[in-house]
């Protein structure tokens, strides 16, 4: 074993030179020796910190977005040619608005793929990410919605997956709005449910007073915990709007969980954030164009992203009518080809005002 004395980074003190007298030479050595020095210590220094931090990113990285399934081959049958052309900001932009197809059931019989039994979803949704990264919006089209599904004729837009699978939801999705869809997301609810619990409830506001299995939920605020969630998510019956109420507590709950799985009360507890993270990173499942990495770099790109900046809408409707047996919902084409072409060109936020009656509640926070 080495007896030398470990450098402690001070600088020498004189020592005597041939003739006897002492040198100042390592004592103070010349501003470009110093200069040297200074840059070899701090290359040094961020070398070390590029090794700690880019571990951390590859920890973080395989931790959660690693826990993340992947859809293998949604947009390998698109025809590029026919789809719709990338968003177009008003105002430039660092980068780039992105959008995603969420879709998601709230039922316990699910398949794979995030859908419920016989393919057909619960929850359809547009979430978009302006290119400022500061601002996203929520569009829920009711499932029962009329539409031209290509190649198929008219029918509900939730039994394009049925017909051919995330690729046909997509295509239609696309035809119906003229927004070009970049991600696919599945949601299992069920397993975001699990979330609740880890963050200690979640605050819902509810507009009238309804009972569901053995839980009542008063008008007004009502704090959820898992167990509660599950019966306010799965009510299909005794809802004033129906489907619509229903997917309105499906945005008023994702919007609750997320503000309070980033406030600064969960961020207080690396346990809790730890397990809500790693129970919603489990609950999803995204298309395989996105890496651990691309995921990771979004997830960054959203840190100035805050909760009352993200708005929730619902695609217009005309009214509720029936196609044979079928109870099925017809959408508003004019009102909404408006809030398309807001959200082609990244310009919905400033122009929610004109969707009032679709957006949601304030969340408690």
């Amino acid at each position: 074993m080495s007896t030398d004395v470990p450098y402690d980074g001070s600088e020498r003190t004189a020592e005597p030179d041939s003739v006897g007298a002492a040198s100042t030479r390592d004592a103070e050595p010349p501003p470009r020796r110093r200069l040297r020095r200074a840059l070899t210590a701090a290359g040094a220094l961020t070398l070390v910190l590029t090794v700690l931090v880019g571990g951390g990113i590859w920890f973080l990285a395989d931790r959660y977005a690693g826990n993340i399934d992947r859809v293998a081959g949604v947009f390998d049958d698109l025809d590029e040619d026919s789809r719709p052309a990338a968003p177009t900001p008003e105002q430039p932009t660092a980068e780039d608005p992105v959008t995603f197809l969420l879709v998601g059931s709230d039922t316990r019989e699910t398949t794979d793929d995030g859908v419920a039994e016989g393919g057909r979803s619960d929850a359809i949704m547009i979430a978009r990410f302006a290119g400022d990264r500061r601002h996203a919006q929520l569009v829920s089209i009711p499932r029962d919605s009329w539409v031209d599904i290509p190649g198929h004729g008219r029918n509900k837009i939730n039994a394009a997956y049925a017909f051919g699978g995330p690729t046909l939801l997509i295509q239609t999705v696309e035809q119906l709005t003229g927004v070009r869809i970049d991600h696919y997301v599945t949601i299992d609810f069920q397993g975001i449910i699990q979330v609740t619990d880890d963050l200690g409830g979640v605050n819902v506001v509810v507009a009238e007073e309804t009972t569901n299995g053995p839980y009542t939920f008063p008008a007004g605020v009502n704090h959820l915990d898992g167990a509660a969630a599950r019966w306010y998510l799965g009510q299909r019956y005794g809802l004033e709007g129906g489907d619509f109420d229903r997917v309105r507590r499906q945005q008023q709950f994702l919007e609750a969980m997320f503000t309070k799985l980033f406030s600064s009360d969960t961020f207080t507890d690396p346990g809790r954030l730890d397990a809500a993270l790693r129970a919603v990173t489990g609950a999803v499942a995204v298309d395989d164009t996105l890496s651990n990495t691309d995921l990771f770099s979004l997830a960054y790109s959203l840190r100035n992203l805050r909760p009352e900046n993200v708005e929730s809408f619902t695609a217009p409707i005309l009214g509720t009518g029936r196609e044979g047996s079928a109870s099925v919902v017809y959408l508003d084409t004019v009102t909404g080809e408006r809030m398309w072409t807001y959200l082609r060109s990244d310009s919905l936020a400033a122009n929610a005002a004109e969707f009032g009656d679709e957006s949601l509640p304030d969340v408690p926070r």
